[in-house]
């Protein structure tokens, strides 16, 4: 049976399950358990085939090394580098990607030992680069934020990895706070639509699967799958704990470049532009720097300096 999952403001119906470590996988990269009736007309379907047959590439040209195209269809070859090879078809509204995991020797033991890496690796090509893609059909590109929303305010969280964002949603949350993702969303000019994915956290004695940087993914409770935020409050570690107000230019260069550093998105650049060169559907360079500026310009913006080993929470930005 079909299950489903409300991400990126999209409706992803996954379906197939085979080989049998699919649907725990599938879980840990949505943070949580799929929907088992579709909210709303799915506009992503992915396809999990238990075969390890090569897709046919007949009427299909090269569009780049490891990917071929006909105008609607694109097949990727080890896409990502995930083993998974994938279909992906652009038909009116809906885009369907059919994956088979079928990696060469080198790959199927790389992933074996590096298991948490390689479980990191094929959520996203399965489930959130598809979605990101689709929803770039809409005009709206991926952020490398998390958007959490209080009594009174609703704060887009930017800065580099490793600043603490994570950690500061999550308190949060334990005190009542409703946020969109852990780090990662889909926005257009007003709102940002909250990518399906677990809470990374580094606490002692958190339990769950290991992710990146020593951390542990546990489910997403109550996330919202969208919010307006009102204010920018930018993260970053210095000598002393402080708030300053930040100008728009240096705002937008931090959600800018803050996006393409992002770890999560590393890969998700050429699954971009080849899907969009190989279907004609979508932009082949999402617009990251036109939103980044469009929400610099139009919200407060604040810098929230921490010194190391000190945290604020939520109850403490302006």
């Amino acid at each position: 049976m079909p299950s489903y999952v409300i991400t990126g403001g999209e409706v992803l119906e996954i379906a197939g399950g085979a080989p049998g470590w699919i649907p725990g996988l599938i879980e840990e990269t949505v943070g949580g358990t799929p929907r088992t009736s579709p909210p709303a007309p799915p506009t992503v379907r992915l396809r999990i085939e238990d075969s390890t047959e090569p897709f046919s590439r007949a009427g299909m040209s090269v569009l780049t090394r490891g990917a071929h195209g006909d105008g609607s269809r694109v097949l990727l070859a080890d896409a990502c580098s995930s083993g998974f090879d994938l279909l992906a078809e652009a038909e009116d509204d809906v885009l369907t990607v059919r994956a088979r995991y079928r990696p060469a020797p080198k790959t199927r033991a790389a992933n074996t030992v590096l298991r948490s890496r390689f479980r990191l690796l094929a959520g996203q090509t399965l489930v959130h680069y598809p979605v990101l893609w689709r929803a770039g059909w809409r005009g709206r590109a991926p952020l490398h934020v998390s958007v959490v929303g209080t009594a009174g305010r609703t704060v887009m969280l930017a800065g580099p990895g490793g600043v603490g964002k994570s950690s500061l949603v999550r308190k949060a949350i334990a005190l009542g706070a409703r946020a969109t993702a852990d780090n990662l969303c889909v926005a257009d000019a007003t709102t940002c639509y909250g990518i399906a994915e677990p809470m990374r956290t580094d606490a002692h004695g958190a339990g769950g699967p290991a992710t990146s940087h020593g951390r542990v993914a546990q489910p997403f409770a109550d996330r919202m799958e969208r919010l307006d935020p009102d204010r920018l409050v930018v993260l970053a570690r210095g000598p002393k704990t402080e708030i300053a107000e930040l100008g728009p230019a240096e705002a937008a260069r931090v959600l800018t470049a803050g996006t393409y550093a992002g770890g999560e998105l590393r890969r998700y650049w050429a699954f971009c532009a080849t899907l969009a060169l190989g279907t004609g559907r979508g932009p082949a360079h999402p617009p990251i720097a036109e939103l980044a500026e469009g929400y610099a310009a139009a919200l407060p913006r604040f810098l929230v300096t921490i010194a190391d080993g000190e945290s604020v929470g939520i109850e403490e930005l302006p």
